[in-house]
C-alpha cells in the first residue's frame, strides 16, 4: 500500500471486537468506543453494517465475509490485510460477529498479529450460542433439566460433523450446534442412535434480527419442520430438555403425550 507517508503518525494496533449476534444494541460499549476510534474497520458477513456508523466517516470500511459457499477472502488473506492496514492506517478494528473466540478464529488473529509485532487486544461479544436462545426464552442452563451445556460446530473444517457431537449426543447436557443447519438431517440421526427421538429441539434462523425465525420440535420432527418454515443459514440448532420452556413447545408435548 502507498499511503504510509499519509498515516505515519498513527501508531499501528488491532482490536478484534465482538459485534454480537445481529442485533445492533447488543454490541458491548467497549465494542462501540474501539470503532469510534477506528482508522480502518475490517468486517465479516454476519455483521450487522448499520454497526459501520460508528466508525468514524473518514474510516476506512473493508467487507472480508465469510458466508456458507462464499469463501471470497480465506483466513490467510484476512490476516495479511489486518496486518496491511493496521501498519499503513494506525487502529485496525477486526469486526466479527458474536464472539471473536467462538468459532471465531480471533485467537488465530491475535497470533498473526504477534508475529508481525502489532499490538492487539480483544474486546468480547454475545455469543449467538448463548444470545439467541436465551433472547427466546431458551436457557442453555435451567435447575431439573440442564446442568451444563456443549456449543459445538456442525461441520469441521474438512466438511465432517465433529466427533465432540456425538459425545454432546450422549450426555444429558444441552447441546448449541453452531453451522450446522445444512448437515441437520445427519445431526438429529445421532441424537436418534442414542434413543433420543423425542428430544426436544429448536432451529433459530438469524437470531436477534428482522429476520429471526424458529421452529420448536423434538428430534424426530425438527426436520420437516425446518424444511416446511424454509429456515436456512445463517441457523443454530438447541438440544435438550430447555427447549421444552419454549411456549411454542407446548402443543407438541401434548401430541406426543396424546400418543404415548
Amino acid at each position: 500500500m502507498s499511503n504510509t507517508t499519509n498515516h505515519q503518525n498513527k501508531i499501528s494496533r488491532i482490536t478484534l471486537v465482538g459485534a454480537g449476534p445481529g442485533d445492533t444494541d447488543l454490541i458491548t460499549l467497549k465494542g462501540i468506543k474501539a470503532l469510534q476510534a477506528a482508522d480502518v474497520v475490517l468486517y465479516d458477513a454476519l455483521v450487522n453494517e448499520e454497526l459501520l456508523a460508528f466508525a468514524p466517516a473518514d474510516a476506512v470500511k473493508v467487507y472480508v465475509g465469510k458466508r456458507s459457499g462464499d469463501h471470497t477472502y480465506s483466513q490467510s488473506v484476512v490476516n495479511q490485510l489486518m496486518v496491511d492496514y493496521a501498519i499503513n492506517y494506525g487502529h485496525v478494528v477486526r469486526l466479527k460477529g458474536g464472539d471473536p473466540f467462538v468459532f471465531g478464529r480471533g485467537f488465530e488473529e491475535l497470533e498473526f498479529a504477534a508475529e508481525n509485532n502489532i499490538p492487539a487486544q480483544v474486546i468480547p461479544g454475545v455469543s449467538s450460542s448463548i444470545g439467541v436462545p436465551e433472547l427466546q426464552g431458551i436457557p442453555v442452563t435451567h435447575r431439573g433439566k440442564s446442568e451444563s451445556f456443549w456449543v459445538v460446530t456442525g461441520t469441521t473444517a474438512n466438511g465432517k460433523i465433529s466427533a465432540d457431537l456425538i459425545d454432546a449426543a450422549k450426555s444429558k447436557a444441552t447441546v448449541v450446534v453452531l453451522m450446522g443447519i445444512h448437515k441437520l438431517a445427519e445431526i438429529t440421526e445421532i441424537f436418534k442412535a442414542e434413543g433420543k427421538n423425542n428430544l426436544p429441539a429448536a432451529v433459530i434462523q438469524s437470531g436477534t434480527t428482522v429476520n429471526e425465525k424458529i421452529v420448536v420440535g423434538v428430534v424426530d420432527t425438527i426436520v420437516d419442520m425446518a424444511k416446511e418454515n424454509n429456515i436456512t443459514s445463517p441457523a443454530l440448532i438447541v438440544f435438550g430438555e430447555v427447549v421444552s420452556l419454549h411456549p411454542q413447545f407446548q402443543p407438541i408435548k401434548a401430541l406426543y403425550d396424546t400418543l404415548a
